[in-house]
């Protein structure tokens, strides 16, 4: 029983003893020319002393009682942490470098030491070739991308119609430059199906964002569609026009209708027009009179004037006839011509041609 306390003992020893330095992160990784902080604490406050190494070479002292000492490196300092008392202190290398990457080591003397690893990636460039394409939907269109001077070996990925393409549609080769720098080029082919931008994508861990490169896919029955969708205010104009053009053609069909239905003279109310208009301006001629152009004949007087004019012969004596006024009522010169008439079939019925006129 003895013996099995003993051993607790020892171990609660070794483990506090073990647990008086702590640095963090254990592993970190970074882009070249960026920042890495390391923060080294010991819960011992007896420490004096704090060597800061780099791959086994000390870069940085540190004393509990005069603080940083002056560095031999450039790009190295340290700060103390804000919630320690001097007991914590944050390693700073600046500006990293290729040749940083490897164990960063806290060594707290005659007390502790801790490591930890450090990563420093360098990142390249990356191009799709070409210019943008124009293809028919469904085409096979081939795209090819190269990402150069990266290290580790970058991830390349494709991205099309707003997805991400998995692994197996494309093929990857690597190769290896100088610099220990790595070459990816990848090569991708699709079926045109609609206009999208095609990216490559190219990243390593330390990269928060990947690099892109772009080229845009336009596939001509894309934009051809596009064109199909004007048929519809195409299509209400042509109804539009095709219903006032029908508007037009029936107002045109009513008023044919209408003129078609207003009643025409009769070949011998055209006679008796054209006769009349003949005797009034010959009566006005050989009198003196003036034609009232607002007469026109009553009752029963168009049948004797029909008459009488089919009657008339070739020689005409205007000197028998009396000077007719020039603005007479239609009642008043209705009467009158009955009388001019009774009185003219009187008095020259010994002659063989009688003679009258209306006005």
């Amino acid at each position: 029983m003895g013996l099995y306390s003993l051993l607790v003992l020892l171990l609660s020893c070794r483990i506090q003893v073990g647990a008086q330095v702590q640095l963090s992160p254990q592993a970190l990784t970074v882009l070249q020319g960026e920042e890495a902080r390391f923060t080294c604490s010991a819960s011992n406050t007896q420490w004096t002393v704090m060597v800061w190494l780099l791959n086994d070479n000390a870069v940085l002292t540190i004393s509990k009682e005069n603080g940083v000492l002056p560095a031999v490196t450039p790009n190295v300092t340290a700060e103390m942490s804000p919630d320690s008392q001097r007991d914590s202190w944050v390693f700073v290398l600046q500006n990293t470098e290729r040749n940083d990457q490897g164990q960063v080591t806290c060594d707290v003397q005659g007390i502790e030491r801790k490591t930890a690893k450090l990563f420093v990636q360098e990142k390249g460039t990356v191009k799709v070739f070409g210019d943008d394409k124009l293809a028919f939907q469904g085409q096979w269109v081939q795209f090819e991308c190269q990402a150069a001077g990266w290290y580790p070996q970058p991830t390349l990925q494709w991205q099309v119609y707003d997805r991400k393409v998995s692994q197996g549609e494309y093929s990857i080769t690597s190769e290896e430059s100088g610099k220990d720098l790595f070459i990816v080029t990848s090569s991708l082919n699709i079926t045109a199906t609609k206009s999208s931008r095609v990216d490559c994508l190219a990243s390593v861990s330390a990269l928060p964002t990947p690099l892109k490169s772009s080229v845009q896919l336009t596939v001509v029955a894309e934009v051809v569609q596009e064109r199909d969708d004007c048929t519809v205010p195409l299509a209400v104009t042509a109804s539009l026009s095709a219903l006032l053009l029908l508007i037009l053609l029936c107002i045109c069909a009513v008023l044919w209708y209408r003129q078609r239905r207003q009643p025409k003279p009769s070949p011998q109310e055209a006679i008796r027009f054209d006769q009349s208009v003949s005797g009034r301006n010959l009566f006005a001629g050989g009198t003196g009179g003036k034609i009232n152009l607002g007469y026109s004949s009553e009752g029963p007087t168009d049948a004797v004037h029909n008459e009488i004019i089919m009657a008339t012969g070739s020689q005409m004596d205007f000197a028998s006839f009396y000077k007719v006024p020039d603005v007479v009522s239609s009642s008043s010169l209705s009467l009158q011509s009955e009388s001019q008439a009774q009185e003219y079939l009187s008095e020259e019925s010994s002659k063989n041609v009688r003679r009258i006129t209306t006005v």
